[in-house]
């Protein structure tokens, strides 16, 4: 038998370390998230903020987070699943609804700080990507996309160096891949025109064109109001009636037509700004003796007792062990 090298010794397995758990599984991008969560050492302990976006089978989940020692630090939240309270009832996961979240979180954000008058964000939506810089009075001045100036730029109008900063998170997207048109992106758009400061550009939002350097803001305008859904929509009608009944059954349960979706999203994008405030789904309310609680959702209720003692845990085992034993006895006799 011919002679084979070992490569594997019994060092290397001694030296050998795990991975992390979500770094096996898959769930967590390490190098991403160190350079993520790594702050400049002159910034003497502030936090830095990501704004977190992820996307499941159903809903769009947006948060403002902190890394800390003892874990991360939610800071504010907002999930499409609260979009029925603001009119929007259906398709809770598209481009248009990404983007309702984004500025939902946005604008509860700088509500909870105050500075929700002070960066009232880009109020008209036109797709367009600005970003400014402080000049030499302290005036803030737009610069041109993909200019890059010094440490003092901002992705929000209404900078004032005399007043407080704008609130800026970086962009987290997690283990999604971070193509051209990703719904991330409609997410992070939806919370910069909600009023935060987010380090972003023009390049991965639909309407920009890699061949040609170009960008066209209708495009992006227009999947923010849903009109590729709308687009969809004419022509699955025209071509499978059958399974545009089936697909699009919600839309035509609320009589929603293709002409009915900008209206839609725009008194959407308004109601947020009214009321960006979070509302809990779930309430409950002490009896007068404190011997249960009654939870209240949806106009269905229900009782929830008191848990039980030690003592009371271990008396009811004892009489469950009683009655197995008397009727074992019984069968014996």
């Amino acid at each position: 038998m011919p002679f084979v090298k070992s490569i594997k010794t019994n060092a290397y397995f001694k030296r050998f370390q795990v991975k992390f758990a979500r770094r096996r599984s898959g769930h967590t991008d390490y190098a991403a998230r160190h350079k993520l969560i790594t702050q400049d050492k002159n910034k003497y302990q502030s936090p830095k903020y990501r704004l977190v976006v992820r996307i499941s089978n159903r809903y769009v989940r947006v948060q403002v987070v902190a890394a800390e020692i003892k874990g991360d630090k939610v800071l504010c939240q907002a999930s499409s699943q609260e979009l029925p309270r603001y009119g929007l009832k259906t398709g809770l996961k598209n481009y248009a609804a990404a983007y309702a979240t984004g500025l939902l979180c946005a604008r509860r954000l700088l509500k909870q700080l105050g500075l929700d008058e002070m960066y009232p964000g880009a109020e008209e939506v036109d797709g367009t990507f600005k970003s400014f810089a402080l000049d030499a009075s302290g005036a803030a001045e737009e610069i041109a996309a993909g200019q890059r100036r010094n440490s003092k730029n901002y992705y929000v109008e209404g900078v004032d160096d005399n007043d407080r900063k704008p609130f800026r998170a970086y962009l987290d997207v997690g283990i999604k891949r971070t193509t051209r048109g990703a719904k991330v992106f409609a997410a992070m758009k939806g919370a910069s025109d909600g009023g935060m400061d987010i380090p972003h550009n023009h390049k991965r939002f639909p309407g920009y064109d890699p061949d040609t350097k170009a960008y066209d803001p209708e495009d992006l305008k227009d999947h923010i109001f849903g009109g590729h859904v709308g687009q969809f929509m004419e022509m699955m009608a025209e071509d499978d009636e059958e399974n545009f009944k089936k697909v699009f059954k919600n839309y035509l349960d609320q009589d929603l037509g293709a002409e009915d979706l900008e209206g839609l999203y725009e008194g959407v994008h308004t109601a947020i700004r009214e009321d960006p405030s979070a509302k809990k789904g779930l309430t409950f309310d002490a009896n007068g003796d404190l011997s249960a609680f009654t939870f209240k959702k949806t106009g269905k209720e229900w009782k929830k007792d008191v848990k039980k003692t030690y003592a009371q845990r271990i008396a009811d085992i004892a009489t469950k062990k009683a009655a197995l034993n008397a009727g074992s006895d019984d069968e014996d006799n």
